[in-house]
């Protein structure tokens, strides 16, 4: 059977995250990051093969009792709130160095080559903020809704919270996620092709509640505006339609209050929209006639397409997929059996099939969707390999339950151009060398 190496977890020094922060990422810093993470790799590698070597002539770590067997462990609530071994320190949210010079706005990718299943854990959900994150007293923090409505009001968390709550399963993916594929810029792992994804259980009040709790004129009233209280005040024009179908209000996030990056103690959650529709540390909704046509509505979030023009509004999340494993900057150690998994979602509903290739798209094998499958939500998909040692490429495709199929990134060129930043759901593909050694690599 056939053994993985991680991808090397941190391969970019402070020294050389600072200097692209100021000064942007140009071809000789680029050359550098390749060679930081082809370092970091060759160290992660010796480390195997020292494991290997050890293992020839019988492995002592079975042979010879262990101080953890012959001892006593830590007493119980040692740690009030628990973490993570320290031997899993390396897997974090990392931040990209060059994508945005100010670190108060920018963002922390999850690593999704380390993640298991389909929740994504609290402490390592992927962040995107506007004027950074902030920790609000939740005794001082106020919701409002306004507007088109027959009684405007104010509620506390206590207000709330004492309303009847759901929880649902949901992905959240930035707009922006994979948007270097646009240009091709083959960032070297799945946490930064596609980094900007989590999928949570999140717990609140639906937002239509409110809005009848308020009397909200349905008949006028075909928009909410949501609002932020941080710094940003960020906003966001939604529809009538989604407020009154999943959207919710929430406090809760994997059975626990949000954490303060994820908006705590308040935020919209906007199944299947794109990140941005997600207000955090939310403090006001505004039922109205029309689009606000916000700041963040018109120069940001668009899609910038051939004739000059760009498309607005357009922030439902399409079908994708990614291969997590074997994945960029993993390397296979041996011919043999490999499990290739991954994620798909679909911002429409449910997805319904996902199809591998191994040899770069000219020939597909459908996948197993390992349950539960769930609407607006990530589905962990499997399916059995071997490896003969030959290069090969690996990419999934992925259809949901309206029948799109997710596109190659010629297909999506020839619609949107190559002047995008947003909305890229092409298909990923990861070149397999034949020393095991994966790649991000450009098909079209």
């Amino acid at each position: 059977m056939g053994r993985l190496r991680k991808a090397p977890e941190n391969f970019v020094s402070a020294d050389l995250a600072q200097d692209i922060a100021r000064n942007g990422l140009d071809d000789a810093r680029r050359g550098f990051l390749r060679r930081s993470f082809q370092t970091a790799g060759a160290a992660l590698a010796a480390g195997w093969a020292g494991n290997a070597l050890a293992a020839t002539g019988g492995d002592e770590m079975i042979l010879a009792p262990r101080p953890w067997s012959t001892s006593l462990g830590q007493p119980v609530a040692a740690r009030p709130y628990g973490e993570p071994s320290r031997y899993e320190a390396n897997l974090q949210r990392r931040q990209s160095p060059g994508l945005t010079r100010v670190p108060a706005s920018s963002v922390a990718f999850a690593p999704l080559q380390g993640l298991f299943g389909i929740i994504t854990p609290s402490g390592l959900h992927f962040e995107r903020h506007h004027q950074g994150w902030v920790d609000i007293d939740p005794s001082q923090h106020r919701f409002m809704i306004n507007g088109l409505v027959a009684q405007p009001k104010v509620y506390t968390m206590d207000d709330l919270m004492r309303l009847p709550s759901v929880s649902r399963i949901h992905f959240i993916e930035c707009g922006a996620n994979t948007g270097p594929e646009w240009g091709n810029a083959a960032v070297p792992t799945v946490q930064y092709t596609h980094g900007m994804l989590s999928c949570c259980e999140f717990t609140g009040v639906p937002l239509s509640v409110l809005l009848e709790d308020c009397g909200a004129d349905l008949a006028r009233g075909k928009y909410v505006l949501a609002e932020g209280a941080d710094g940003s005040s960020m906003t966001r024009t939604i529809s009538m339609e989604a407020a009154l179908d999943d959207v919710i209000v929430a406090w809760g996030m994997n059975g626990e209050m949000l954490r303060p990056e994820n908006g705590y103690p308040l935020r919209l959650v906007v199944p299947g929209a794109q990140g941005v529709s997600w207000v955090k540390w939310l403090r006001r909704i505004e039922v109205g006639d029309q689009p606000w046509n916000t700041k963040d509505e018109t120069i940001h979030y668009v899609d910038l397409v051939p004739g000059g023009q760009h498309r607005q509004y357009t922030s439902i999340q399409e079908c994708k997929s990614v291969i997590t494993t074997p994945s960029g900057g993993q390397v296979l150690l041996d011919k043999g059996f490999c499990n290739i998994s991954g994620l798909a979602w679909s911002g429409r509903g449910k997805v319904r099939q996902v199809d591998v290739s191994t040899d770069g798209g000219r020939n597909w094998r459908t996948a197993r969707l390992e349950g539960p499958v769930l609407t607006k939500c990530l589905t962990r998909f499997n399916i059995d390999w071997v490896w003969d040692g030959s290069p090969v490429i690996l990419q999934s495709r992925a259809q949901d339950e309206t029948g799109y199929v997710q596109p190659r990134s010629g297909q999506l060129r020839e619609v949107r151009g190559t002047r995008s930043i947003y909305h890229n759901n092409a298909i990923q593909s990861w070149r397999v060398a034949e020393s095991g050694e994966v790649s991000n690599v450009h098909v079209e």
